[in-house]
C-alpha cells in the first residue's frame, strides 16, 4: 500500500525535525559572543569555541575534528576562535577566571594567535615555545599544530563536563542509517563511563573517611575551646563587639559540623577548615577585647598545628631535607623555635599506619590544609615536602585531595593570575608584542 501524499509530507516534517535536533546535539550552532562569560560557558561544555563572527576562520567540521582530538587526548586544552573586535583587555586572565578550570588556553583573535596556561598544566617556557612555533600559520593548520604538541605535553585531565572521549563526529545521515550500532556503542560508552565514575567514587570515599578522622578532631577541639572560654553574653563588662565575636565563633562551629556532615567529596572538607579558621580568629578577637589588649591582625593559623589558633609572627623553619622558609607560627611555637626546640606539630595517620607531621603524610590531606591556609599560600609553605609536591601538581591545583568526581581540576578564581597576566591583549590592541607574549610569562 503506497503512502498518501499527506502521510509522506508528515513523514518528511518528522524526519526534518529529527535531523535538526540531532545536528544541534552534535554541533551547537555558532553564535556571536558578547562577553567572556559566553565563551567560558561554551568551553566548559566543549574544548573548542568558534565565535559566530569568526566562523570563516575555522569551519564547524574542522572545529569538531579539533575538539575530538583534544577529547581523545583527555587533556585540559581549550581553544577559542574570536573576531579581532573582541575585547582584548585582560582577555586570558578573564577567560581563565570565568572558565574556572586548570589548563592550557589558546586564542585565535582575528589573524593573530597566542596562548597561556596554568603552570601546573604546562610550563611558561613550553607555552612560549609552542606559541612561537605556530605563529603566522593559517588558522586551521595553526590550531591543529598547536593542539597536537600541547596535548602531548600538558599535565592533568580533561573536565568531565566535556563528556567521555571517543569518536562522536559521524555525519547525521550515517548515524540514522546505523542507528542500532550507535545505540550499542552508546551502551558501551555508558558502561565505561559508569565504571570510571564508580572507581572515582570509591577513591573519594576512602579519602574522605581518612580526612573525617582529622576534621572531627579539629571540630571537637574547637568545641572544647568554646567551653573553656566560659563567656556569657550577659556577663558584666560584655559589650556588643564581644557578643558579635562570640556569635561568629558559635556560627563557625555549627557551620563546620554541618559542612562535614554534608561532605561527599574530599575537596568539600576545605569549607570545614575554613569555617574553623574563621571561628578561631573570632575567639582571638573576643579574648583581646575581654583582656583589654590591642586587637590582633588577621593572620593565617599556626603552620605547625592550626588548632593553636592564629599565628602571631613568621619564623624561619627548615623541614627535614628541605630548604629554610618563613612560616606563620603561634606564640608558643615561636618561643620553641627560638630556643632551638621542636615545635608542637600536628601529626596524622599515613597509609602505612604511622603518625607523621601532616606535610609528610601524603596528598590526601590537601583539602584539610588548604582550608586553613588558602590555595595560594600553602604550596609555598610546603615546597619540598610530600604534601607540597602534591599541591603543586595538576591534580591538586584545585586544592582537592583526590581527583574531582567529574574529572578535571576546577579552581574557579583561585589560580595564579601571574600565569595569565603580563603582556595581555590590551595596550592598543597589541596581541603579544611582536611575537613573544611578553612580560612575566
Amino acid at each position: 500500500m503506497r503512502p498518501t501524499r499527506q502521510a509522506a509530507s508528515r513523514l518528511t516534517v518528522i524526519l526534518s525535525g529529527l535531523l535538526l535536533a540531532l545536528g544541534a546535539t552534535l554541533a551547537p550552532p555558532a553564535r556571536a559572543a558578547t562577553d567572556v562569560t559566553t565563551v567560558a560557558d561554551a568551553l566548559r561544555e566543549n574544548p573548542v569555541y568558534v565565535d559566530g563572527a569568526a566562523a570563516s576562520q575555522l569551519s564547524r567540521a574542522d572545529a569538531d575534528a579539533l575538539a575530538d582530538k583534544i577529547k581523545k587526548a583527555d587533556k585540559p586544552v581549550f581553544v577559542a576562535v574570536l573576531p579581532e573586535s573582541f575585547p582584548k583587555q585582560d582577555l586570558f586572565r578573564n577567560l581563565r577566571t570565568a572558565t574556572g578550570v586548570t589548563g592550557v588556553y589558546a586564542i585565535r583573535l582575528g589573524d593573530a594567535f597566542d596562548a597561556k596556561a596554568d603552570s601546573a598544566a604546562l610550563s611558561p617556557n613550553a607555552v612560549r615555545n609552542l606559541t612561537t612555533l605556530v605563529r603566522g600559520e593559517p588558522a586551521k593548520q595553526q590550531l591543529n599544530d598547536f593542539v597536537d604538541r600541547a596535548v602531548a605535553e600538558t599535565s592533568g585531565s580533561a573536565p568531565a563536563s566535556w563528556g567521555d572521549t571517543g569518536d562522536d563526529g559521524a555525519p547525521v545521515g550515517a548515524l540514522i542509517g546505523v542507528g542500532a550500532v550507535v545505540v550499542a556503542g552508546g551502551a558501551g560508552a555508558y558502561a565505561v563511563a559508569r565504571s570510571r565514575r564508580r572507581k572515582r567514587a570509591e577513591e573519594e570515599r576512602a579519602a574522605l573517611e581518612k580526612l573525617r578522622v582529622v576534621v572531627d578532631e579539629d571540630i571537637t577541639a574547637f568545641g572544647e575551646e568554646l567551653d573553656r572560654l566560659d563567656f556569657h553574653p550577659a556577663e558584666a563588662g560584655a559589650d556588643d563587639a564581644m557578643r558579635a565575636d562570640y556569635e561568629r565563633a558559635l556560627d563557625a562551629y555549627e557551620k563546620a559540623k554541618s559542612f562535614m556532615a554534608a561532605a561527599e567529596r574530599p575537596e568539600q572538607v576545605r569549607a570545614v577548615t575554613q569555617a574553623l579558621e574563621d571561628g578561631r580568629f573570632s575567639l582571638a578577637l573576643l579574648a583581646a577585647r575581654r583582656e583589654g589588649r590591642a586587637l590582633p591582625e588577621r593572620r593565617p593559623p599556626c603552620f605547625f598545628d592550626p588548632r593553636h589558633g592564629p599565628s602571631v609572627k613568621d619564623a624561619e623553619w627548615t623541614p627535614a631535607g628541605g630548604a629554610p622558609r618563613e612560616v606563620p607560627v603561634c606564640a608558643a611555637d615561636a618561643v620553641r623555635l627560638a630556643d632551638g626546640e621542636a615545635p608542637m606539630t600536628r601529626t596524622v595517620t599515613t597509609d602505612t599506619g604511622d603518625r607523621r607531621p601532616y606535610w609528610e603524610a601524603g596528598p590526601a590531606y590537601g583539602p584539610w590544609a588548604g582550608g586553613y591556609f588558602g590555595g595560594g599560600l600553602l604550596p609555598g609553605l610546603l615546597v619540598g615536602t610530600l604534601l607540597g609536591s602534591a599541591l603543586s601538581s595538576p591534580a591538586y591545583a584545585a586544592s582537592a585531595g583526590v581527583p574531582a568526581a567529574d574529572g578535571g581540576d576546577v579552581t574557579g578564581a583561585d589560580f595564579d593570575a601571574g600565569d595569565f597576566g603580563g603582556g595581555d591583549f590590551g595596550g592598543g590592541g597589541d596581541f603579544g608584542g611582536g611575537g613573544d607574549f611578553g612580560g612575566g610569562f
